[in-house]
């Protein structure tokens, strides 16, 4: 049997990044969604996320959620995929509602199903270390079908501008239970945290696919329906995209940390990934921090200007220092590389 054998991914690339658009203005004063922009030339962030999932899935079990009114931005990147693996959001209602469209799809697909759902909006030094961990994951998750593991990542330092998971003492297998998820601790909090072992979340999720989808049963029943009806009619492309569109317009915002996993601890577990300069990019700050430890020879001239098809955040960081670029200029007053 295939090493992958019912391991899934799922690449959430359909928000808009509007915490970043200070960095992430076109030429023509667009600002493009940070997951189509590239930390310091070359791939893309959606780029480096698909990669994630192959490292964990093959290509037929890897998806992708985007957004319709980003179709320019994402279609050439995800041609290699199949075409229903990509699930086009016709509005964005949330993280909550970009985790359940695909997983009622894999569902009907692979009752079996172990997901990795990966965010498209992360950069990783050594993306072998967090591999590793994630397919370590897969197996754990296989092995205790009804938990849900987030990965938290082993910090370097304190940092404000990340979650924090607070875990219990570790299993034989290596995860924990989830004492306490803190979204957006402050100053005095960072540093108690850090000192007493607590771990990045990184908002990766690995589970069985039933495990995840019982997380929304408790308030979101309804929409579970709704959204099996819309898969069940994914046969017809036509039909599908029509029945999402009318589901769409009545559905709220719904958070996935903060409006899924609330209250839902007892079928929480973390699983430690190591150091491996895993960065956040959902702020200006997080993208310097992430710019800064980046050995330098990533940033030279060459390596910089690699890629004229995308926003390049290193570039955008440093015109945004400059006088005419200083912080507090708005988007459409800053230059970029042509984008795609």
């Amino acid at each position: 049997m295939h090493s992958f054998a019912h391991t899934w991914g799922i690449v959430l690339a359909g928000g808009e990044g509007t915490r970043l658009q200070s960095l992430t203005a076109s030429t023509a004063g667009v600002a493009v969604p940070k997951q189509f922009c590239s930390l310091y030339g070359g791939a893309s962030l959606l780029q480096e996320a698909l990669l994630r999932a192959l490292g964990v899935a093959p290509t037929e079990f890897v998806c992708a959620v985007v957004a319709e009114t980003h179709r320019c931005w994402w279609e050439d990147s995800l041609s290699h995929l199949p075409t229903g693996n990509i699930f086009v959001q016709p509005d964005n209602r949330g993280t909550g509602h970009g985790v359940l469209l695909p997983l009622m799809h894999i569902l009907m697909r692979d009752a079996d199903a172990v997901v990795v759902v990966l965010p498209a909006d992360h950069h990783v030094l050594d993306e072998k270390v967090l591999g590793d961990a994630l397919r370590r994951a897969a197996v754990v998750a296989r092995s205790s079908v009804r938990k849900v593991y987030l990965m938290g990542i082993e910090p370097d330092e304190p940092d404000p501008e990340v979650g924090y998971i607070i875990p219990a003492q570790p299993a034989w297998d290596g995860s924990a239970k989830v004492c306490r998820l803190i979204e957006k601790p402050n100053s005095d909090q960072v540093r108690a945290l850090f000192d007493n072992g607590a771990l990045w979340n990184s908002f990766i999720v690995v589970a069985s696919a039933r495990a995840l989808v019982g997380l929304f049963e408790k308030r979101f029943m309804a929409t579970i329906i709704n959204m099996l009806t819309v898969a069940r009619s994914g046969g017809n492309v036509r039909l599908a995209a029509s029945a999402a569109a009318r589901l769409y317009q009545r559905l709220s915002h719904v958070d996935f940390f903060c409006d899924v996993l609330e209250g839902q601890n007892a079928k929480l577990r973390v699983l430690p990934v190591p150091k491996c300069g895993w960065t956040d990019l959902g702020t200006p700050q997080c993208v310097a921090h992430a710019l800064r430890r980046l050995p330098a020879h990533a940033l030279s001239p060459d390596v910089a200007s690699a890629s004229p098809l995308r926003v390049n955040l290193a570039i955008q960081h440093a015109r945004r220092q400059t006088p005419e670029g200083s912080e507090g200029a708005g988007a459409t007053n800053v230059s970029a590389d042509v984008t795609l």
